[in-house]
């Protein structure tokens, strides 16, 4: 065992037997619990500590911070001033080109299966039970780096005896955390967590994770309350990837699988205005899929495999039906929030994103 994770195993023995009684982590949305998260994201993501000079220290001691990996990742480690509680802080988009690669190499994958990070690491993913759901390829990679780092530490804290786990992200940690949380719950259902480790996870300003059908199993697995997506609705980041919905990404059974052979069926002149209009509207989201899938899957594949010499370029999944994902909490900005975050300048791509209005909104938020 390595210096540094006997160290955080001797401070976090430490301070659970200062802790009396431990305290379950709740279901439902806490707006005092988010906002302690976003006091932690905002120490994760900033650089410099001008970022969050104005927000209070929250009730958490981080105890570890991770190496830069993947494409420019991070995240910290942070445990409850009680001693019952851990956090996993996932780092937002950086400044550098690599994490804004990260974003954009937006193909998707099935939610099951490998990837070849590195010739010493395959990541080995199961994110979803149900063999047509599919998650953004870039974040994906970003959460098998993560997890390879973070498994060990959350194993130390367990065996501490810290079994109540909030998985924070914000921004491009939002996309990651939706993933990460799939993929912890994941391994409970097959066993390969214990499945006593309480998991909740709050994404903040988090974009589009995956497809509907990876959508629908997360909510199933979250839908009591264990998962929040914090969204800003002046925002833009939450909108994104751009979506594409094809008429094969309908559920199997659909009015439009089999339409050419009604169609055909249809007197020769319904048959060939039915005709006309059909691929009319099914031949451009085709075209728009493939091109999105050659240019954000292979050739932004092509460009992290510049940064990441050794990580193979998996098979994409034809689809870019990018969704929103699980139970959404709404801030919605009034005519006071644009007089202090106004929309008149255009180069301020990140005015309604960061975590300052955030912050602002949530006091404002009725519950």
């Amino acid at each position: 065992m390595n210096r540094s994770l006997t160290f955080l195993m001797l401070i976090l023995c430490t301070w659970c037997t200062q802790t009396l009684s431990a305290q379950a982590l709740k279901p439902g949305f806490d707006r005092e619990e988010y906002r302690q998260m976003m006091y932690i994201s905002a120490r994760t993501g900033a650089s410099n500590p001008d970022y969050y000079k104005d927000f209070p220290d929250p009730d958490y001691k981080m105890v570890y911070r991770s190496a830069t990996m993947g494409l420019d990742n991070l995240w910290d480690f942070w445990v409850s001033n009680t001693g019952d509680q851990a956090v996993i802080s996932l780092r937002g988009t950086t400044e550098k080109s690599e994490s804004w690669l990260n974003n954009f190499y937006a193909a998707m994958v099935p939610a099951k299966g490998s990837l070849q990070l590195d010739n010493s690491f395959t990541f080995d993913y199961d994110l979803s039970a149900d063999p047509r759901a599919a998650v953004h390829v870039g974040w994906l990679l970003s959460t098998g780096y993560l997890s390879r780092d973070i498994m060990p530490k959350l194993d130390s804290v367990y065996k501490a005896g810290i079994k109540n786990v909030v998985i924070m992200g914000h921004s491009q940690g939002g996309g990651i955390a939706y993933l990460m949380n799939a993929y912890l719950y994941r391994l409970q259902d097959n066993g390969k967590l214990p499945k006593d480790i309480r998991i909740k996870t709050y994404c903040s300003a988090g974009p589009k994770p995956g497809n509907l059908y990876f959508a629908y199993d997360y909510e199933a697995h979250t839908q009591t309350g264990w998962a929040y997506n914090v969204v800003n609705a002046a925002d833009w980041v939450p909108e994104t990837p751009m979506s594409i919905q094809a008429l094969n990404d309908f559920n199997t059974i659909n009015p439009f699988k089999n339409a050419r052979k009604i169609i055909r069926k249809q007197p020769f002149v319904q048959r060939t205005v039915m005709g006309y209009m059909f691929g009319k509207l099914n031949r451009p989201t085709r075209r728009a899929q493939r091109i999105y899938e050659r240019f954000l899957g292979k050739k932004a594949g092509g460009m992290v495999t510049k940064i990441m010499k050794e990580y193979k370029q998996p098979a994409y999944y034809h689809s870019n039906d990018y969704v929103r994902t699980g139970n959404f909490i709404v801030l919605y900005p009034d005519a006071a929030y644009f007089e202090k975050f106004p929309n008149t300048d255009q180069s301020q791509m990140f005015i309604h994103h960061l975590h300052k209005p955030y912050l602002y909104l949530l006091d404002k938020l009725k519950l």
